[in-house]
């Protein structure tokens, strides 16, 4: 199935988004790790990363079987890392989104098909002005389903050359997810107006609606 991806955002946007990426004003709080949260048998968990955690997390609370989704790190090789550690890009971490759905209401094929159309997976460590690994396209499999289901899908639309330029997702088994700092939670919701979430963030699920409004809450 041949994917219809969200391109980038037009010239003057992204020329403006230079002053407003990810990396922004940080502030000192409480550190948090979270382990996967698969006490509840009707639930499973994907962790994505697809550039600013902000972004991945605003599209992915709207569609319907999405339960929750926990901004956080992922990858790396400190434990507890701070948002300013991953931002230094020294840690091996991706700001990821851990999502929490009901497998029988959407299928973890169909959040991978969400994943892919909503950023560029052929920029590598990067999205857009948001440059470094922290900031890689990334998939986190969580069991051997997952992992086989974005290996096919990652190598069809490779072979299909969907994309101007090969997919780059790193598909990697997830060690331990550790949840981010309060502030970054539901942060798109509660900072609309920020120029970061007007510039980039809005434009995207905006875009991301008119695909897949069909399976929106």
């Amino acid at each position: 199935m041949r994917a219809n991806p969200i391109r980038l955002l037009t010239l003057t946007a992204i020329m403006f988004a230079f002053l407003t990426s990810c990396a922004g004003p940080q502030k000192k709080t409480t550190e948090y790790m979270d382990n996967l949260p698969n006490k509840d048998f009707n639930t499973d968990t994907a962790v994505f990363g697809g550039g600013c955690f902000w972004c991945v997390e605003a599209i992915y609370v709207e569609l319907k079987g999405v339960i929750s989704v926990t901004s956080g790190y992922a990858g790396g090789s400190i434990e507890k890392p701070s948002y300013r550690q991953v931002c230094s890009g020294t840690t091996g971490h991706a700001e990821v989104c851990q999502i929490i759905y009901d497998p029988a209401v959407i299928s973890f094929d169909k959040l991978l098909e969400v994943f892919w159309t909503v950023h560029d997976p052929t920029q590598l460590n990067r999205q857009g002005n948001d440059v470094g690994t922290q900031y890689r396209s990334v998939i986190f499999y969580t069991n051997k389903m997952q992992r086989e289901l974005a290996e096919s899908y990652k190598g069809k639309l490779n072979k299909e050359q969907t994309f101007d330029k090969p997919v780059v997702t790193e598909i990697s088994r997830l060690k331990v997810f550790f949840k981010a700092e309060d502030y970054h939670q539901d942060y798109f919701a509660n900072n609309g107006n920020a120029p970061y979430c007007s510039i980039v963030i809005a434009p995207k699920v905006e875009k991301f609606r008119k695909v897949f409004g069909h399976i929106l809450k």
